[in-house]
Order: C-alpha cells, then sequence, then structure tokens
C-alpha cells in the first residue's frame, strides 16, 4: 500500500519539477537573446536569474528520488531528510537571489543618483519581461498547487522560486517599460522595484527555511499536538496514563515514542493489543505514514 503512494507522489512531483526545469530553459535563452538585442541589461540579469532555477530543479529531483525509497538497513526511519535537507537548500538559494538582487539595486540606484547614464531599452525587451512575467507565474500556480497536494515543503519552495523569477521581470518590466515609455530618467524605477522585491522573496525563503532547519535538528512537534496525541491515545480502553512522549518530523511522515501505563494485572497479549490500538488510533489521525513506537509498562502505584 504504502510503495504505490510513493511511487504516485514521485511521479507527480518530478513531472511537476520537470516541466519547470523546460520552462526555465526556455526563459533562460530567451531573455539573453532579448536582453542582447534589446540592449536590456536588467534583462540579461534577469535570465542569469531563470538559469538558476535550474539548479534547484536539480536538487529537487534528485533529493525527492531519494527520499522515496523508503526504509532499508541504514535508515530505518526512511530517507525522509534528504527532502527536507531540499528544501533547506532552496531556500538558502531564494535568500542567496534576494541578497543579489538587493545589491544589484542598490548598486544601479547609486550609480543614477552619480549621473551614471543607462541606455535605454528597445520593446523587446519588455516583451520579454511581460511573458516571463506569464509564464512564471502560471507556473508558480501549479507547482504550488501540486506541492499542497502531496504535502511536499521542497516543491513548494522550488514553486517560490519560480515566483521570485516572475517579481524579478516586473521589476525589469517597470524600468524597461518606464525608460521607454517616460524617458532616461525613469530607468530608476527597475533597481527601485527590484530592492523591495528582493525583501518580500528574503522573508519567504526564512519563513519555509526555518521549519525545515528544525526538522533536520529533531526540534519536538508543537506542543498543542503533542497534546492531541497524548489526549488520543489515553482514550484507548485499558490505557492509565502516557508519559514519556518524543516527537519528531521525518520529511512527510512523524516519528513518535511514547510510554503507555497499563495495569500490572494484564497478559502480554493484552496489553500488547492496547498498544497495538493505540498506534492504529494515531494512524487514523495523522495517516499510515506515522512512525510508532509505544513501549508498554505496569502502573507500579496499583501493585
Amino acid at each position: 500500500m504504502e510503495e504505490p503512494v510513493q511511487r504516485t507522489r514521485e511521479r507527480k512531483i518530478t513531472r511537476v519539477t520537470l516541466l519547470g526545469s523546460f520552462v526555465n530553459v526556455l526563459l533562460t535563452v530567451a531573455k539573453i537573446i532579448a536582453g542582447v538585442l534589446g540592449h536590456s541589461a536588467a534583462m540579461i540579469a534577469d535570465g542569469i536569474h531563470s538559469l538558476s532555477d535550474l539548479i534547484s530543479d536539480i536538487v529537487v529531483l534528485i533529493c525527492v528520488r531519494i527520499s522515496s525509497k523508503g526504509k532499508d538497513k541504514d535508515h530505518k526511519y526512511g530517507h525522509g531528510k534528504y527532502e527536507t535537507m531540499a528544501t533547506l537548500f532552496v531556500s538558502l538559494m531564494l535568500i542567496f537571489v534576494a541578497a543579489k538582487m538587493c545589491l544589484t539595486g542598490l548598486s544601479a540606484i547609486i550609480g543614477v543618483v552619480q549621473g551614471k547614464v543607462i541606455e535605454v531599452p528597445h520593446t523587446i525587451a519588455l516583451w520579454a519581461a511581460i511573458a516571463s512575467i506569464i509564464a512564471k507565474e502560471l507556473l508558480f500556480r501549479y507547482t504550488a498547487k501540486v506541492g499542497r497536494d502531496v504535502s511536499s515543503p521542497v516543491v513548494i519552495a522550488n514553486a517560490w522560486h519560480h515566483r521570485t523569477d516572475a517579481l524579478s521581470s516586473i521589476g525589469s518590466a517597470l524600468g524597461i517599460g518606464g525608460a521607454i515609455l517616460l524617458g532616461d530618467e525613469w530607468v530608476i524605477l527597475d533597481p527601485i522595484v527590484c530592492c523591495g522585491i528582493s525583501v518580500a522573496i528574503f522573508v519567504s525563503a526564512i519563513q519555509m527555511g526555518i521549519p525545515s532547519l528544525k526538522e533536520l535538528l529533531e526540534v519536538a512537534l508543537p506542543q498543542e499536538m503533542e497534546e492531541e496525541m497524548i489526549a488520543i491515545a489515553s482514550q484507548v480502553e485499558g490505557v492509565e496514563s502516557i508519559h514519556d512522549l518524543k516527537t519528531r518530523r521525518n520529511g512527510t511522515s512523524i516519528i513518535v515514542d511514547a510510554h503507555v501505563v497499563v495495569s500490572p494485572d494484564m497478559t502480554i497479549v493484552e496489553a500488547h493489543n492496547i498498544s497495538t490500538e493505540v498506534e492504529r488510533s494515531l494512524r487514523e489521525k495523522y495517516g499510515q505514514e506515522i512512525q510508532t513506537s509505544i513501549h508498554v509498562e505496569p502502573d507500579e502505584d496499583s501493585e
């Protein structure tokens, strides 16, 4: 049951990531050509930005393939952390892209203020920017939907990488369009918008990266979630109390270790059946991917 689900999930992620890679290749070539022919440094830089998206696509493909392997003798809990690591990597790439965009924008603003003349770009660069905005925004929406459907943080992070390209192209379009329609002095719109967009990208990257970092550091699940688990287990008949609960995430799965206290008068079979029922109740609530380790111990106070 688990393997077909994992294969289906991997297939969906691979399909949407390959689609993104194909679009990124087309946009990279089109933007660089439009930038050269249209005398737009902003569009050439935008094309290089699209090329950077290919790196995250490759990381996603490799890590998702590994994370879908399941358990083996060297990975008793599965390979879920590979997908988490990929999510963190993509988030760090977004932070790098945001920093580079901000520095580039600030440098251009300082240059314009100091009297540097920027050549007015041609219309072809504007059309390339508009095409990029439409293509990457559609790609963002589709990729994000797949990421939510398969509960994949790395796919959602990669979707945001697509949106950063769209936002970057908005800055380019404003600068190029402003220069064409309003005159040379409005070229400064491009770096100003670029700096503003970089801040939004940085915030989104941090928000996506922190959960991945917490997972790699084995941080426990939220307290309210642990309290809910204790409540669910306590409702199983024969369970007197729950203690020593330990939780953590492993990719798409949750790992739970707990001690269940039962009556000392129970047989081993009865105690085992109770622990099995606790595991079943947790799977029913949190999905079949949850990995549980329930230790049964007697209630010493009742002896």
